[in-house]
Order: structure tokens, then C-alpha cells, then sequence
């Protein structure tokens, strides 16, 4: 502590006097207070105490010395304001003697409303409890916690492929336990041969928990197109299982948490934000059925495929599938929400049975319907809703009567905004008639009826 009363200098083991800091004025003149401290924390504090209008200066003389000793005492309405600001940086000061009790009735010192926290432990949140954090709010121990909660169900999978005992490869990849009776969520791609036709599996596939024990899985359903297979092995004893949460509430921003085995490391932790919540397969250049993922900036590598992607609560949000190759902080989830739909297409159908129209559709919003409007004039007054540029030849839609041009605004019965709500309001519902209302130039309604087809996946 130096040079930190004007004009004056303390030596460390010194402790000033109360002469040498404050100076009364006559009763008639308000306080003034004549130091004033230089570092930036202290200057608050000072400009604390002068705020302090009920502030006052008591002097008495000491037995033991002629100089006469002066104290400043605070009225009880300012103690809590001090108390909250000003405590934190005279705390640090170490001068006891500056302000001790006065005999004041109706006054108290300021030593006796500071805090008996140090600003250290404060500023460190050593004493901090993480259970006053709402839910989804990121504390000190967050992601542990998100990552204790999932982590015992997380798997490391190895699947070795051979032909006669001659081993000709092995794929890596993770998983998660979903249910205590073995059943276990990862990626198709990590279990499933793509070069078959029948998609059967690559070769032995050899689960192994986090706790060492070891299993081997055999694959129930797989899917190749949304990359999305499930497991089973078999346990004595029921096995740690995780949460599915829900995809649709995710915000970008959010932060969220991989978990898996990149290059058979088990148990590593990754940690990001959702960069965006529905980027679709297209911006990807990936052809085929139209998909969407959740695109987050989580460190994955090999080895990650199938892993969990975990929000705060512990909770799964998505399944991480893939990442680019030459770019950091670019990686994609399959969302939970379309995870669960194709687990009930698994149980219900044995496979995933996706509908087939033979639209091409395009979302709508202001801007387009403005920008299209000043293209064509006779463009229908609507302020939502989905435009079909392009009907194949020969599909279901081209039977059921749809023009190129066409904006879909009611579709089975329902007002629709985007493409989204279309496929999820045809299900698995191929080969039964909807009604779909449409909205021509000129603002001409047209009811029509289509009968979708069964998608074929390689078209």
C-alpha cells in the first residue's frame, strides 16, 4: 500500500491515524472528506462514504496521547447501502482503527455491517452453491454434472470385420444405453455395411462400458439414411441407461455437451453452443429425403459417431453423426426428436417408412413473397405458407393435379408455415388419401387430393 492518501506516504506495517486522513470543517459547513484514493477500487469506496449524507465525525481525546482522535459513524439507513458496495474494498484495507464505534445513539460504525467475507473467496465462489442456478443456466459445475449424468451410459463400439478368421478392418464409433434392459442408440454407419443392399451388419460388434465391462451387441433395426441404427446386448444386472430430452426447445446459443470415444479413448468430454438449430441436409450438399441437423461447434472426431449430444439438465438433445472433415468447429447432430419418431417407426413397422409426394417446396416468408411479387404481379396474396416450384413428372402430386407455382397453405385439414409441419402431418401415412389446399395466381383456392407413395430412399 503506497501513496495512497494524498501527499502522504504509509509504510506497510504503519497504520495511519485519523488525523491524517480526515479533517472536520466548521459545524455550520457540511463533511468533507479531504483524501482521496487513487486505485480504481478505492476511489468506489470513497465516493461511497461521500454520498453518504448521514455521515458524521465524533472526536474524543485518548488517555494516553494529546492528539485528539476522530472516528466516523454511519446511520443506520446508510449502513446497508455501504454495507453491500463499500465493504468489499475497505475490508481489503486493513484500517480497524478508521472507523470504530461511536457513542452516538442512533449510529453504528461502518466495521460492524461489513461482510466478514474476504473479496477473495467472494470473487473466487469458493462458498457458491450451484443449486440456485435455474435450469439450463451454465454454473461452475455445469457440464460435470450434464457429463455425470450421461457419461455411465456411454459406450465405446468396436465392430471388427474378417471373412474365414482374417481380420480385414474394424470401425469404431460410440453409443449410448437408452434403456436399462441393454437397448443401445449410436449411428448406422458405425454397425451397418452401406455396401450391402440389405444393410446387414459390418462383422462382430463388441460393446464396452465405462466401467470395463464388455458385451457383444447384436443390431435390431438400422436406417441408413438418417444414419441411425439400434443395439442390444444382454446384461444380468440392469444396466446404467440415459434420459432422451427434447430437440425442439434448443435456442442457438444453448450450450450443450459431446460425449463418446474418438480413436477409442473412452469417456471424453466436449463442450459448445448450438450454432444452428435446423440446418438442412441441402446446405450440405447431401442428397436424397430432405433431412435436418443440429449443427454445434463441440470438438469430434473419429470415433464420436453415435455418441450422445447433452444439454445442461444431462438430458440427450441430439446424436452426433458426422462433422467436416476440413473445417474446426463444424459438427452435426441428428435431433433428438427425430431420433424418437424413427425408434417408433422401428417398433411399429420394423423399419422407417417415409411418404413420397414428388413436390419440390420452398419455405415462405415476407421477404420472398415481396421479392416474388415484384417478379410477378399476379403472384396470390399470402403472408405464409410453402411454394411448389417443381412437380415430378409421373409422382403423386402430378396425378393429384399440383402445378408448378402452386403455395400450399392448408394441408390435411391444418394451416401450415413450412415444410417441417407437411412431413410431420404425413406420418407414415402412405397410401392414404389427404386433402391439401392451395392458393393459385390471381388468388385462386383449389382443393386437392393426393395419395402418397412409399419413398424410395435411393432416388
Amino acid at each position: 500500500m503506497s501513496d495512497w492518501l494524498e501527499g502522504s506516504r504509509l509504510k506497510p506495517a504503519s497504520k495511519p491515524k485519523a488525523s491524517e486522513i480526515l479533517e472536520t470543517t466548521p459545524s455550520s459547513s457540511p463533511l468533507m472528506l479531504r483524501f482521496l484514493l487513487k486505485k480504481p477500487h478505492r476511489s468506489i469506496a470513497a465516493a461511497a462514504v461521500a454520498l453518504a449524507g448521514g455521515a458524521a465525525i465524533s472526536s474524543s481525546t485518548s488517555t494516553s496521547s494529546s492528539t485528539p482522535e476522530r472516528t466516523v459513524s454511519i446511520s443506520f439507513p446508510l449502513r446497508d447501502v455501504l454495507s453491500s458496495t463499500v465493504g468489499l474494498f475497505l475490508e481489503g484495507l486493513s484500517l480497524p482503527s478508521l472507523f470504530s464505534s461511536s457513542p452516538e445513539v442512533g449510529h453504528s460504525s461502518i466495521a460492524s455491517s461489513l461482510p466478514h467475507k474476504t473479496w477473495n473467496t467472494e470473487a473466487s465462489g469458493e462458498n457458491e452453491d450451484d443449486s440456485r442456478c435455474c435450469p439450463g443456466c451454465l454454473c461452475r459445475n455445469s457440464i460435470a454434472k450434464a457429463a455425470a449424468a450421461v457419461g455411465p451410459a456411454v459406450v465405446n463400439i468396436s465392430v471388427t470385420q474378417g471373412i474365414h478368421g482374417l481380420m480385414l478392418g474394424k470401425s469404431i464409433g460410440s453409443g449410448t444405453i437408452i434403456d436399462p434392459d441393454g437397448t443401445i442408440l449410436t449411428c448406422a454407419h458405425v454397425v451397418v455395411d452401406f455396401q450391402s443392399i440389405r444393410g446387414v451388419s459390418k462383422g462382430k460388434v463388441a460393446v464396452t462400458l465405462q466401467d470395463g465391462r464388455e458385451f457383444e451387441a447384436s443390431v435390431i433395426n438400422a436406417d441408413r439414411h438418417s444414419d441411425i441404427a439400434v443395439m442390444k446386448i444382454k446384461s444380468k444386472t440392469p444396466l446404467p441407461a440415459a434420459k432422451l430430452g427434447s430437440s425442439s426447445k434448443l435456442q442457438p446459443g444453448d450450450w450443450v455437451v459431446a460425449l463418446g470415444c474418438p480413436l477409442s479413448l473412452q469417456n471424453t468430454i466436449t463442450s459448445g453452443i448450438i450454432s444452428c438449430v435446423d440446418r438442412k441436409s441441402s446446405d450440405l450438399g447431401l442428397g436424397g429425403v430432405r433431412r435436418e441437423y443440429l449443427q454445434t461447434d463441440c470438438a469430434v472426431n473419429q470415433g464420436n459417431s453415435g455418441g450422445p449430444l447433452v444439454n445442461l439438465d444431462g438430458e440427450i438433445v441430439g446424436l452426433n453423426v458426422m462433422k467436416l472433415a476440413d473445417a474446426d468447429g463444424l459438427s452435426f447432430a441428428v435431433p433428438i426428436d427425430s431420433v424418437i419418431k424413427i425408434i417408433e417407426h422401428f417398433k411399429k413397422n420394423g423399419r422407417v417408412v417415409r411418404p413420397w409426394l414428388g413436390l419440390k417446396m420452398l419455405d415462405l416468408n415476407e421477404m420472398i413473397i415481396a421479392q416474388l411479387k415484384e417478379r410477378n404481379a399476379s403472384f396470390p396474396d399470402v403472408s405464409k405458407g410453402v411454394l411448389v416450384p417443381m412437380v415430378t413428372p409421373g409422382s403423386p402430386a402430378d396425378h393429384a393435379g399440383f402445378r408448378p407455382g402452386d403455395v400450399v397453405i392448408e394441408f390435411d385439414g391444418k394451416c401450415v408455415e413450412g415444410i417441417k409441419e407437411i412431413i410431420e402431418l404425413m406420418d407414415d401415412k402412405v397410401g392414404k388419401p389427404l386433402k391439401v389446399l392451395v392458393q393459385r395466381s390471381n388468388n385462386k383456392l383449389v382443393t386437392l387430393t393426393v395419395i402418397p407413395e412409399e419413398a424410395d430412399t435411393g432416388r
